[in-house]
């Protein structure tokens, strides 16, 4: 059963949580993870961190490929987090939703457009968080917030059902705070073979 926690690093954007179940087993049962506000779920409104966005969008009619793929391997999906208005910007503010908390420096800027994963995940709330990166928006908030992040190859993990900024360089990426699990979900999200031993 998912832990219960509460959001007191303003990482999840505001409203009802948008969450999964996990399958009952798999190589990622019992890790809780979140998503980026830029990718969709089936049913919700995906918001791109901006409320006329938002509000001029119809609910999504699928659930992204990469959230199936982490559910089907066990993992559950706890909502969706705060990104930059449109996912333009590196410093992880957002004057419609407001900026989230950096845990390692609450005084300091969370950073990058992937700012509420980064949040959710260096406070503990989630095992791990997807986000995007198309200039640095993983990379970034990773190193600000003190996780392990990944930004793969362009192209090599799916990116349908996401909200595009750049697409010639636009590359799903995710956090965690172990090595460990950064890894187990490369092996899940990355092509065969793509994680060496």
């Amino acid at each position: 059963m998912p832990r219960a926690f509460e959001d007191r690093v303003g990482a999840f954007v505001p409203g009802p949580r948008v969450e999964l179940p996990g399958a009952a087993e798999g190589p990622l049962a019992g890790l809780d993870f979140a998503v980026k506000d830029l990718f969709d779920v089936a049913g919700a409104t995906t918001g791109y961190g901006n409320p006329d966005w938002a509000r001029t969008h119809a609910p999504a009619a699928a659930t992204a490929p990469l959230i199936l793929a982490l559910t089907q391997a066990g993992a559950n999906l706890r909502g969706k987090t705060k990104t930059v208005e449109l996912a333009y910007g590196l410093t992880g503010e957002n004057v419609w939703y407001g900026t989230p908390t950096n845990p390692a420096a609450p005084d300091r800027f969370p950073g990058g457009s992937s700012c509420g994963s980064a949040a959710a995940v260096g406070a503990g709330l989630v095992d791990f968080a997807l986000g995007t990166d198309t200039g640095g928006s993983v990379r970034i908030p990773s190193s600000y917030c003190g996780l392990f992040g990944i930004r793969p190859s362009w192209g090599a993990v799916n990116l349908t059902g996401a909200c595009p900024l750049g697409p010639s360089f636009d590359t799903a990426g995710w956090m965690a705070n172990s090595a460990s699990i950064l890894r187990r979900v490369g092996e899940i999200l990355l092509p065969s073979g793509a994680v060496s031993y």
